[in-house]
């Protein structure tokens, strides 16, 4: 299926699949934009499952590569970062969409759509802050540390006008009403990059490792971006992580950042990562990041998610290894950086890091 303009994020949540007619520019194909879409000789469709972080900057991506591009199709499903990773390592999808990148066991597995001795690769494409997002009767100025956080969310603080909160807000008509919490339900990226910042910045209240699924049994759980941002929403007094691009109307926490109340930001979250490290032992065209969560100079936002597009560095089907590699190209290219920037509140690439993945993108095969 074709689709000609971006459609609605309330369409995206009813049909659950988005459809992308699309692919980005390689040495064959006309850039998007340049208004030579019959130069381009891409065709084929290529299917992808995982993150819903991605699922506006997909859609804003897909608007990019239909004129350039008319013959490919890019289908995505954002079905969650987990079942992304399982479907791609099965063959049941050519690429996956996740917040987190490949784990050691993942890579030791045998990639089905791969081509024997062939491997997946982490692309980062999308960076965003992750907002503490929520809905309080008389609240909308709140800030939040790890520890207060983490409590939240462990269920160990019940009210909102628990002292510790109290604390970092003096001033705010906090309720006595019990907070209601609302986690992801599915194996989650954005539930590892939460756990993960907790874990590193609470360590005296969070006593669970860093997990895709969520560690302890407290509050609801709704599955996907959109369905916790729903459940909240018609919640009053609830809280949840979420990437910032589905929290919308919903108030968002500011951060204690060291001694500073931060306001989220995607410059914060892309200058936590370009002073990141790359995780140490993998191929010269793996990306994955090593997130330093606690990182504190001004503006910072350690409460980030890099989210990557997985590819086989080889395909079994090299059309398919050219659809990808246009795709995943596109994706990180300036163009499609600022698009997704523009609708999705991410935080464009660094010229230093959009580099590196062209570089990386340009080696599958």
């Amino acid at each position: 299926m074709k689709i000609s303009r971006i459609g609605s994020i309330a369409a995206i949540a009813i049909v659950g699949t988005l459809a992308l007619s699309s692919c980005a520019s390689n040495e064959n194909a006309a850039p998007a934009g340049s208004g030579s879409a019959s130069a381009s000789t891409l065709s084929g469709t290529i299917n992808g499952i995982g993150s819903s972080a991605q699922g506006v900057a997909e859609t804003t991506w897909a608007s990019g590569f239909q004129t350039a591009n008319p013959g490919a199709t890019v289908n995505y499903d954002p079905q969650g970062s987990g079942a992304g990773r399982t479907s791609f390592i099965s063959g049941a999808a050519n690429f996956a969409g996740s917040d987190a990148a490949l784990k050691d066991t993942e890579l030791s597995s045998t990639f089905a759509g791969c081509a024997a001795g062939g491997k997946g690769i982490d692309l980062p494409v999308y960076i965003s802050p992750i907002a503490i997002a929520y809905n309080v009767s008389g609240v909308t100025d709140l800030t939040l540390d790890a520890n207060a956080i983490a409590g939240i969310f462990k269920g160990t603080i019940k009210t909102w006008d628990d002292a510790a909160i109290k604390k970092l807000n003096p001033d705010a008509k906090l309720p006595s009403a019990s907070i209601g919490v609302v986690h992801r339900s599915d194996d989650s990226g954005t539930t590892f990059n939460f756990t993960q910042y907790l874990a590193a910045n609470a360590k005296s209240v969070w006593d669970a490792e860093a997990s895709q699924t969520y560690p302890y049994k407290v509050g609801d759980a709704a599955k996907g971006t959109s369905g916790v941002a729903d459940a909240v929403k018609n919640s009053t007094n609830s809280i949840t992580y979420i990437d910032e691009s589905g929290a919308g109307s919903l108030s968002v926490a500011k951060l204690m950042v060291g001694d500073t109340a931060t306001t989220i930001s995607a410059d914060g979250a892309a200058a936590v990562v370009e002073k990141s490290p790359l995780v140490s032992g993998r191929a010269s065209n793996d990306l994955a990041i090593n997130i330093d969560r606690t990182l504190t100079d001004k503006g910072d936002w350690p409460l980030v998610l890099v989210s990557y597009i997985i590819a086989c560095d080889t395909y079994k089907d090299a059309k398919v290894g050219t659809l990808v590699k246009a795709y995943a190209t596109y994706a990180a290219s300036d163009e499609g950086q600022k698009a997704a920037a523009a609708q999705a509140k991410s935080a464009p690439l660094t010229s230093a890091l959009a580099t590196k993945v062209a570089t990386a993108a340009a080696t599958i095969k």
